[in-house]
């Protein structure tokens, strides 16, 4: 039992956070690369972008693993095994989508990116910071919740944001363009940003649970 007299004089290890901020900052990486590929974009700079962004989805799949390695082995955790278990994942899968998304650049080789590829990049990034701040409460959670909650709920607006850029934008898809083969190549390339929104919005929702169980 979490509330158990055993559990609450036992040491809990902390190893988890630090893990989780490497997360956060193997995020941030992937969708600094990802707007630069972007803004810069041609053929063959989405090569060399994807080979990079693919070396940090390597690090968060290490990291991810790390994570997962020591919750099978750490005796007291600091929240729910389901709970740390599940925010690695979802980091992780905003990292994915971010790489995904890449990978499709390369193998579809689209004629351009909208500027509305940029926009849901950027809010990536934006998700990344967040997320960052929110796990570095996470140590502190159970003294103040304020600042968790409020990241929370700033991701959950950054997310509505991403839908807004991405459905407006899939409306002037099928308006204006007239290949059907880029129709399908670049929906499918937004579609893996929004996604990471998705995810990252995901995040939020499970520290606003361990908030529930803890503060």
């Amino acid at each position: 039992m979490n509330n158990s007299f055993l559990n609450k004089l036992a040491p809990r290890e902390p190893k988890f956070f630090p893990l989780l901020r490497k997360m956060a900052d193997v995020m941030l990486a992937t969708s600094d690369l990802m707007i630069e590929s972007l803004e810069a974009y041609s053929h063959e700079s989405a090569i060399e972008y994807y080979k990079k962004i693919k070396d940090e989805e390597r690090e968060g799949d290490r990291l991810s693993n790390k994570i997962f390695d020591e919750l099978n082995t750490t005796f007291i955790t600091p929240f729910d095994r389901e709970d740390i278990h599940a925010l690695a994942g979802r980091l992780d899968d905003v990292i994915d989508h971010v790489n995904s998304c890449a990978k499709r650049i390369v193998l579809y080789n689209p004629k351009n990116m909208p500027k509305e590829s940029i926009d849901l990049a950027n809010l990536i990034r934006e998700s990344a910071i967040c997320i960052g701040k929110a796990v570095e409460e996470l140590d502190v959670l159970k003294k103040s919740p304020t600042n968790a909650k409020k990241y929370c709920a700033e991701l959950h607006d950054l997310e509505n944001k991403a839908d807004d850029v991405y459905e407006n934008f899939i409306i002037r898809l099928f308006e204006n363009e007239k290949d059907g083969i880029e129709i399908i190549k670049i929906k499918e390339i937004m579609y893996e940003l929004e996604k990471a929104t998705d995810s990252a919005e995901y995040v939020g929702k499970i520290i606003k649970t361990i908030i529930v169980k803890y503060a």
